[in-house]
């Protein structure tokens, strides 16, 4: 038996004998009363590891991939163009604590502008499958996201990435450069390379800390963070994470968390910016501090780690020819907290030749 396969049997007996979690202290300004009292309707239902029941508001579809020699699903969604077509097909990349469903007024607004829309669900993530791989690498998503496209019969297209998915992002237009032709990168993680200030971690560790994440109300934290000002639409986030805890699969999603962090981790781009050579437009949120491995540093470190209003003007200057736009009103999710400049700034950015 394998380490990977050793830590999931363990977990699953730890989850097996927790039972359902103890009540979660009352949110910030929320009711007391455990769990049910802060998470509003449908949080104290278990939700299986690739979302299943959890409603989509577009047909999903799944592409077949073998593995290291296991079948898994890449679970994806196909949106024609509405009005006049524009003839091209936007890409979008969700982050690590995302899925493909966290695009949906994005990807209505690109279809309503004339835009083909695919947006995939990682390996690893949201409605795909959860693989305990030996190597998640961002080589490894961008060619499965290849073989997507191919399927579709998409030659090019404009690529968007937000969080993660900018990392993804980047190494998809370095690795497949006649397969991108724009690339529009949302406040990228990996601007700066983690390991400088964040020690590595055994992926032991990082599945045991993810096996203990099962609080709502700090799951509710961690996503406020994300933001300027909390709206109830972002509780969609929580809900997803905090009902796949109470699984009996929430094991083998803790492990693809803890593998993918390593990805994530181990796999900087920053050193690869400069080598990029199409036209990039970054949307900086200017409030944002995100970081890989933050919590890991240490104190007098955490607050060198994601300071956006800097990393966004150094990842302009390496990347030849990039444009910069700064919100100074949004955070980690400058496509969610301000919409509707998002679309207005990226829609112009892939009219332009």
């Amino acid at each position: 038996m394998t380490t990977r396969r050793r830590l999931l049997a363990a977990g699953a007996v730890a989850v097996a004998g927790a039972g359902v979690p103890a009540a979660a202290p009352a949110a910030e300004g929320g009711p007391a009363g455990g769990a049910a009292a802060v998470s509003g309707p449908g949080h104290d239902q278990p939700l299986g590891i690739a979302m299943e029941g959890f409603p989509s508001p577009f047909p999903v579809r799944f592409l077949r991939l073998v593995i290291e020699g296991e079948h898994v699903n890449m679970a994806y969604v196909d949106l024609a163009p509405r009005g006049e077509p524009s003839g091209r097909t936007v890409l979008l990349l969700h982050g690590k604590n995302f899925d493909g469903g966290a695009w949906e007024p994005t990807a209505r607004a690109f279809v309503a502008a004339g835009h083909r829309v695919v947006v995939p669900d990682q390996i690893g993530f949201g409605r795909s499958s959860k693989p305990a791989l030996k190597n998640y690498s961002f080589e490894l998503l961008a060619s499965n996201t290849v073989t997507l496209l191919d399927r579709l019969g998409v030659e090019r297209a404009d690529v968007v990435g937000h969080s993660m998915g900018g990392m993804l992002a980047v190494r998809f237009a370095l690795r497949h450069p006649a397969r991108a032709r724009k690339l529009v990168l949302a406040n990228p993680v990996g601007l700066e390379d983690y390991r400088d200030l964040v020690p590595a971690l055994p992926t032991e560790r990082l599945f045991a800390d993810e096996l203990a994440n099962t609080d709502l109300a700090a799951i509710r934290a961690f996503y406020r963070a994300y933001v300027v000002r909390w709206r109830p639409a972002y509780e969609r986030n929580v809900g997803i994470r905090y009902r796949v805890t109470l699984g009996a699969e929430y094991p083998r999603w803790a492990m693809a968390s803890a593998l993918t962090y390593q990805m994530a981790y181990h796999q900087p781009v920053v050193a690869d910016l400069p080598k990029l050579r199409l036209p990039v437009l970054l949307v900086i949120g200017q409030h944002d501090r995100t970081a890989i491995g933050k919590p890991y540093a240490a104190p007098e470190d955490r607050a060198k780690l994601g300071d956006y209003p800097v990393l966004g003007k150094q990842a302009a200057a390496a990347i030849p020819g990039a444009r910069l736009v700064e919100f100074d009103d949004a955070g980690h999710l400058p496509h969610l907290e301000r919409a509707a400049r998002f679309e207005r700034e990226v829609l112009a950015f892939l009219r332009r030749d």
